[in-house]
């Protein structure tokens, strides 16, 4: 690397925890990642009262591995969080716990297999490229937009053989909406409320996932019960012979929408945050550039993302300081133990990758960008649960390597063509609500390469 050393924007940090009521006003309630103070990065454990609820917080890697892993089975879906998204994904493979949940995993789980994805990741390579047709040298555009809608047409074409109601501009600012509507919820949840439109945007959020379940229901429907040859299609005839008919209608439904939803959500993120670390690292932007134009000149769209070493360095040390979740829940059925305090049933645990890929005693310079964290020799150093932007153990995202060979192929490509200039006078700041992104989009300046 010969960028000098680069530390990408985070919120400012107080020397001490504020009180909890700050949580729920202000930009603290706005942002999850706002108000975090110095010494939760620098602690193993977080034990907070939150109204009715004890809240822990493990930030040593061992204590992570035990709930989301050694001892999994003892930490399940908080009730609260089901609730939360049900109206959206209703009882999907993200909301469901025990048998459920294993039955829907394993009728997934063969549509994300390396074989699959390898088949599909051409398709990648194209909508990255027909997205950037029209961009024109010197302009200047939102890639944070321009990324959400490449992902979500994307898993449109991949899982959903492209049908038009899910790539509409209505359907992008629905999902915008929804996600938003959701960062804006834990007060009420907290105090066992259901999700109350007591703002504006709470009120847009909820009618646009009313209109997202429909839009998905509709093309449930249209399908039901021979599928088609899709993702969706093999989704329905196994839900049917597992469930029968009449569940494998609503649990169908679930599904589509939890793969619709975070199949390009969080890709986008990835990809959005990625072209943010590498426009503010020019030199470091032209060394990946020399790289992705090599590997696609071989003309193997299948196994691109394996080609890209250094390109996937980046991305993973930009998925470490910019998660695109940055927080996800567990609740505890029985009694536990972790970092030598008690864990009672019924208390949340919130794993928080935000804070675990930042802290400082598992990281040197916590802050600083630096790729070569991920150098085969320096990954072997780590603990496996201290870098956890997919989660981690038996739940680990089950799109996972789907998701990682479509931010490469799409970076790859975009990257080949276009540089990429931080935009003058805009301040990237990032913001935490279901997922973390940056406030106001990510205007960047595209030049075209010779």
């Amino acid at each position: 690397m010969t960028d000098s050393a680069f530390i990408p924007p985070h919120p400012p940090r107080t020397a001490e925890a504020v009180p909890i009521w700050r949580g729920f006003f202000g930009e603290r309630a706005r942002n999850s990642v706002y108000g975090w103070s110095q010494k939760a990065f620098e602690i193993d454990h977080i034990r907070r009262q939150v109204f009715r609820f004890t809240v822990h917080i493990p930030l040593d890697p061992d204590s992570v591995q035990r709930v989301l892993q050694s001892n999994a089975t003892n930490y399940a879906k908080p009730d609260i969080v089901k609730k939360l998204i049900a109206p959206m994904i209703g009882r999907g493979l993200l909301s469901s716990d025990g048998e459920l949940w294993r039955k829907q995993r394993r009728i997934v789980a063969a549509s994300f297999t390396p074989g699959a994805v390898e088949t599909v990741a051409p398709i990648f390579g194209a909508v990255a490229e027909s997205h950037a047709a029209g961009w024109r040298d010197g302009d200047t555009g939102d890639m944070a937009a321009e990324a959400t809608a490449t992902t979500m047409t994307i898993i449109a074409d991949t899982l959903f053989s492209g049908d038009a109601r899910l790539k509409t501009p209505e359907a992008m600012r629905n999902i915008a909406a929804s996600l938003k509507a959701g960062g804006e919820v834990r007060l009420t949840a907290i105090l066992g409320l259901p999700p109350l439109p007591w703002n504006k945007t709470m009120r847009e959020g909820q009618r646009a996932q009313k209109a997202l379940r429909r839009t998905l229901a509709d093309v449930v429907r249209d399908r039901f019960p021979d599928g088609g040859d899709d993702f969706l299609g093999q989704l329905i005839r196994d839900l049917i012979d597992q469930f029968g008919r009449e569940d494998a209608l609503p649990l169908a439904v679930d599904n589509a929408a939890t793969f619709y939803l975070a199949g390009h959500e969080t890709t986008a993120n990835a990809v959005t945050w990625t072209l943010y670390t590498l426009s503010a690292q020019p030199e470091l932007q032209e060394q990946v550039a020399e790289e992705v134009r090599a590997a696609l000149a071989e003309d193997d769209a299948a196994t691109l993302a394996d080609r890209v070493p250094l390109l996937r360095r980046v991305l993973d040390e930009t998925l470490r300081l910019y998660p695109p979740v940055p927080r996800f829940d567990r609740q505890a059925i029985a009694e536990d133990e972790l970092s030598g305090t008690t864990v009672e049933p019924g208390d949340i645990i919130s794993i928080w990758p935000w804070v675990l890929h930042r802290h400082k005693a598992l990281w040197a310079d916590p802050d600083m960008f630096d790729a070569d964290r991920f150098l085969p020799e320096a990954k072997a150093e780590q603990h496996r649960f201290q870098y956890i932007p997919f989660g981690a153990g038996p739940r680990i995202c089950v799109g996972m390597r789907f998701s990682i060979v479509e931010a490469l192929t799409i970076l790859a490509h975009w990257l080949a063509a276009w540089r990429f200039a931080s935009a003058p006078g805009h301040t990237v700041r990032p913001v935490g609500t279901v997922t973390l992104k940056p406030e106001n989009g990510l205007p960047l300046v595209r030049r075209r390469r010779d």
